[in-house]
């Protein structure tokens, strides 16, 4: 599949490996996002019923610098979690910073595979529980080939993270890779296009989109590297959620969740009572595909996906043995957030989307903590006189509002002699 195009992303990506990471900059943070998550992982993709102490084969294709990969290596070590990640890319530039971030981390759970992800199925590599292609398959010239790759190396009852551009949040982007292609063509030198970009956003019209946009900003946080691909990439297609379900569907995929609920669901952006009863008879994908159509600010999609044959095995989120974790966030700091009418507010890329939570949800929250069940958190709140009945229906609204906005997930379970 190597044309003219794609001998120019190669290029790109050894003169401006992306994203722009420095190793140094480990020592001060981990960098943490979806998909690729270990807690959306154990989650979405396995449904909270995937033993901790079972090791977890991850790849990491299209790796790049590193991000996907070095939180996940440093999340499986954190939580002394057995497996590998695979780090696979063919960039060598890239290659270097991603191992340069790793050394300083001291991680030697990660395995270092420079390939392209379409030599997978004739590699001997796999085969992988979890799969994360982020940012890579809207670049291949034929992006159902690249998912058909990534299956062949699916283990049995296995998943994918996945992220690709989306249409409607990217406007304004592909007017100015028109008009980039004019004036700094693709076959020029990378070093050259660059300059020719940053002139041309130097005197950008306030009439233009892109000016316009939120929600995207690696023009100017990303540095080189992040305008380089916003701009200048040589391919870049955008999916709405249609199209990304029909290409998971060829695939024998289907998704298991969108990231985050909520964004998909377009309740909330309808108030109006005859308007949402609309909503009462769209299957799931017509009812994401209005919620992305209504809000116009999802400049990515993210989503989990199994194969289409799996059957839904998902831990009991109301069992008292179920374990809550919260994904990078405390209960404390939740709980200080719900404001005095029962709201939590989350910012969705402009949109201020309230959920409303019981009165017991900050007691709740306030308990969780990865380690206790459901039925230890139960019985602290007992202790304070609340009823087993009146927690049970607290528990359900908030386990299921947070659930809808990827902060509150159940963990993996873990044997008796796995120990907390």
């Amino acid at each position: 599949m190597t044309d003219a195009t794609d001998v120019q992303l190669a290029t790109q990506y050894e003169s401006y490996p992306y994203p722009q990471r420095d190793p140094r900059d480990e020592a001060k943070r981990l960098i943490a996002g979806s998909p690729g998550h270990l807690y959306e992982v154990d989650h979405w993709v396995f449904g909270s019923t995937r033993p901790a102490d079972k090791p977890l084969n991850a790849l990491i294709a299209g790796g790049g610098t590193g991000d996907a990969t070095i939180m996940l290596a440093q999340q499986m070590a954190r939580d002394g979690r057995p497996g590998s990640v695979t780090w696979l890319d063919r960039s060598s530039a890239s290659l270097r910073i991603a191992r340069a971030r790793a050394t300083v981390r001291k991680l030697d759970n990660i395995v270092w595979e420079q390939r392209s992800l379409l030599d997978l199925p004739d590699s001997g590599l796999g085969p992988y529980d979890y799969i994360d292609c982020c940012g890579v398959l809207h670049h291949l010239p034929d992006p159902a080939e690249g998912l058909r790759a990534l299956v062949s190396v699916l283990a049995p009852g296995g998943g994918l993270g996945l992220m690709v551009y989306a249409p409607h949040g990217r406007t304004g982007v592909y007017m100015i890779q028109d008009a980039l292609r004019t004036l700094a063509p693709p076959d020029r030198p990378p070093a050259e296009r660059l300059d020719i970009a940053r002139r041309v956003m130097r005197h950008l019209p306030e009439t233009a989109w892109l000016r316009l946009n939120r929600n995207v900003d690696d023009q100017s946080k990303g540095g080189d590297a992040g305008l380089y691909d916003l701009l200048l990439n040589p391919r870049d297609q955008s999916f709405t959620v249609p199209a990304l379900n029909t290409l998971l569907a060829d695939a024998g995929l289907r998704p298991a969740c969108w990231v985050e609920p909520l964004r998909y669901d377009p309740a909330p952006l309808m108030p109006d009572p005859k308007l949402r009863a609309r909503l009462a008879d769209m299957d799931p994908i017509a009812r994401a595909a209005l919620a992305e159509s209504l809000a116009g600010n999802m400049s990515v999609h993210i989503v989990y996906c199994v194969r289409a044959g799996d059957a839904p095995d998902r831990a009991d989120p109301f069992a008292p043995e179920t374990v809550p974790v919260l994904r990078e966030v405390t209960g404390d700091t939740l709980a200080k957030a719900i404001r005095p009418d029962g709201t939590l507010i989350f910012g969705l890329d402009g949109l201020q989307i309230p959920v409303p939570l019981p009165p017991l949800a900050v007691a709740i929250l306030r308990q969780v903590d990865g380690r206790r069940s459901v039925g230890e958190i139960g019985a602290a709140l007992a202790a304070s006189g609340t009823g087993p009945e009146g927690f049970a229906r607290a528990w359900r609204a908030t386990y299921t509002a947070l659930e809808g906005v990827n902060r509150l997930l159940l963990a993996a379970p873990r044997s008796p002699s796995a120990g907390a």
